[in-house]
């Protein structure tokens, strides 16, 4: 089994910064993709950004140039760095990672247990 845990969000004003953090433990043979995704009310949840073992990133649009991904992976570490935050970041974020936990064996997909990030004057 492989445990997720996020710190990091909270409430901000417009403008303001925010760094989440999500740890991974447990049976890890190797860690692929990292990731964060997030979800307002009422909407679907999406990939804000992703980062691979090689270091190559996938930014959505929305947060490009404002939010940036990064990884360590001596500490199964994956950091999002959000600047300029706006009212319409506000959602509940999660962590995600593609792990192997044996090799041979598949990838498997673990999800953390979200953090409310809201961005309010």
């Amino acid at each position: 089994q492989v445990q997720l845990v996020e710190s990091g969000g909270g409430l901000v004003q417009p403008g303001g910064s925010l760094r989440l953090s999500c740890a991974a433990s447990g049976s890890i043979f190797s860690i692929y993709t990292m990731g964060w995704y997030r979800q307002a009310p009422g909407k679907q949840r999406e990939l804000v950004a992703g980062i691979a073992s090689t270091g190559a990133t996938n930014i959505a649009d929305s947060v490009l140039g404002r939010f940036t991904i990064s990884r360590d992976n001596a500490k199964n570490t994956v950091y999002l760095q959000m600047n300029s935050l706006k009212p319409e970041d506000t959602a509940v974020y999660y962590c995600n990672v593609v792990v192997r936990t044996t090799m041979p064996g598949p990838t498997q997909n673990y999800w953390g247990q979200g953090t409310q990030v809201t961005v309010s004057s």
